[in-house]
């Protein structure tokens, strides 16, 4: 949860009166207030609204909510001048591929204007962009800069600035062992053989991503008028949706918002903050909230949160990366609505309900494996292909059976067929967290043959960990089911085990799964340091032994 502080007194003069009905509104507008001080008020923002991580996003939320300003914000966005161009090196390719460009011109910052800034940078790093993982972000002012811009990526070696709040020059492995950021964030650029920078026509160094902007050209002062922001990372859509967060938020500071040519293989221009339109069901929104609204009152509803409505389309700004599914838009018309105005029903039912006795035995599993001191994880159904084979050593004749989905906008676009390979996954995100590590999951996988089946799951890992180790902690699990368990000697099938190092798990004489040691070419692919003991069952078999 992220924190956005408000200066009391702009928030009375640009919003209104703070005082308890005022307080009550926000916090049913979904923001509720964490600390009021005589300065500062501290709301709470989900992570699904970074749009209002700044407090020109709130308020140009919250105003709509209170019926100040309804309806969708146009933005007016100024096409490519001369040499607003950004030129993507192939170099960054397997570093940091992709970024997101914009300028913004004729600001006028005071001290609080930059803090707000830095501020909404910060958690926009936090959330979307994962503490920088994911994406990270640059503004530098632009009478500092020389157009056009340059992304690529080059030896550290040869990276030499002075990195912000800083007055000595450092190469680009100095900035890492000795600036603040770099010790902190150093681990995301870890075993690069490569950096990625920014630098402009005069090449000069801009910045080091997602590390540091340069002292030089990469520091806002109350001096700045015009700036260029950036957004690196590694999917396009999420920068660019990051991006026309930015350039609003400065575009409700007084700016004016030009695009720049992005020259990938193929041309790219951005930001693009043209709406997306989605149908919207009257007959749903009842259905979903309960109630009798007619297009009348859904319009004038869902107007206060900041869209437009026309005969059941909606448009969307391009600001919301949260509005995904129809429910989504019934959400905030039952904020507009208000949820202190639906009166809640006890349903009428003739049956008493009753914990599904599944969901008792994962839950026995999940207390016995934090008694042996395993952390329970929880990863998502959705996969990429290279996690799932080329980094288990699947052979591309061999990669079958999966669900694949269509048109996906990422590169999760397969259900995961077993949970192993995202333990080694949550494993290679850890490792320079302390040792040992022992984490377990229970989850469904989904596969493909005649039919979609899924089926449920228990997969567990020790690093550094071997095979005795973890056939202990197994047996321990089924002595404390009841059941007994068979380890039989086995060829290795799955070939990201050691050969003799393995074992198949079988329960009443029925294959249920295999336990072994992780081969050190899969750990190569992942980039794990230690030795890693893994397994992997079926849970339907227990079920159907303890039911």
């Amino acid at each position: 949860m992220a924190i956005l502080n408000i200066n009391k007194k702009l928030f009375e003069k640009e919003i209104g009166k703070f005082d308890e009905k005022m307080q009550n509104k926000i916090a049913m507008f979904g923001t509720p207030i964490e600390d009021i001080g005589d300065e500062i008020i501290q709301l709470e923002v989900f992570p699904n609204r970074p749009d209002l991580l700044s407090y020109q996003g709130f308020k140009r939320a919250f105003l709509g909510f209170l019926g100040k300003k309804t309806g969708l914000i146009k933005y007016k966005v100024n096409p490519p001048e001369k040499n607003y161009s950004v030129m993507i090196d192939n170099s960054v390719s397997d570093i940091r591929p992709f970024t997101a460009c914009a300028i913004v011109k004729g600001l006028k910052f005071d001290d609080d204007k930059i803090k707000e800034i830095i501020e909404v940078q910060e958690k926009l790093h936090l959330t979307m962009g994962r503490k920088r993982k994911k994406l990270a972000i640059g503004i530098y002012p632009l009478e500092k800069i020389t157009l056009p811009i340059t992304f690529k990526a080059i030896e550290p070696d040869r990276i030499k600035f002075v990195p912000l709040e800083t007055d000595r020059e450092m190469s680009g492995l100095e900035i890492l062992q000795r600036h603040p950021a770099g010790k902190e964030y150093a681990h995301l650029l870890a075993g690069k053989v490569k950096f990625p920078v920014f630098k402009d026509a005069d090449d000069n160094f801009l910045s080091m991503p997602p590390i540091i902007n340069s002292q030089k050209t990469g520091k806002i002062t109350e001096d700045t008028k015009d700036v260029f922001v950036e957004c690196s990372g590694f999917d396009f859509d999420s920068l660019e949706k990051c991006l026309n967060i930015l350039v609003t938020t400065l575009a409700d500071m007084g700016g004016k918002i030009y695009q720049m040519e992005l020259k990938y293989k193929s041309k790219k221009i951005a930001p693009d903050l043209n709406s997306r339109k989605m149908k919207l069901s009257i007959g749903n929104a009842n259905k979903v909230l309960g109630l009798n609204l007619d297009e009348k009152n859904i319009k004038q509803l869902i107007e206060r949160m900041g869209y437009n409505y026309s005969k059941g389309e909606v448009e969307v700004p391009s600001w919301r990366n949260d509005v995904l599914h129809e429910v989504d838009l019934i959400e905030d018309i039952a904020i507009a609505y208000g949820y202190e105005n639906i009166i809640p029903e006890i349903p009428s039912i003739s049956t008493i309900g009753e914990e599904n006795s599944r969901e008792t035995i994962k839950r026995k599993i999940a207390d016995i494996f934090v008694g042996l001191n395993f952390l329970e994880t929880s990863s998502f159904h959705l996969t990429t292909r290279n996690d799932q084979f080329q980094k288990m050593d699947v052979p591309e004749k061999q990669e079958k059976e999966f669900i694949e989905i269509e048109e996906s906008k990422t590169d999760y676009t397969i259900l995961r067929k077993d949970l192993t390979h995202y333990l080694l996954k949550i494993i290679s995100e850890n490792t320079d967290s302390e040792y040992p590590q022992r984490i377990f999951e229970t989850g469904k996988v989904f596969t493909k043959k005649k039919e979609i089946s899924e089926e449920e799951k228990l997969a567990g890992a020790i690093t550094p960990g071997n095979f005795t180790e973890l056939k202990q902690v197994v047996e321990y699990l089924f002595r404390m089911l009841g059941l007994e368990i068979e380890f039989n000697e086995t060829e290795n099938s799955l070939n990201y085990f050691i050969d003799g190092r393995v074992a198949e798990l079988k329960l009443d004489k029925k294959t249920i799964g295999y336990l072994g040691e992780i081969h050190p070419k899969i750990l190569r692919n992942w980039k794990i340091k230690m030795p890693v003991a893994l397994f992997e069952i079926k849970l339907n078999e227990i079920f159907e032994k303890l039911n």
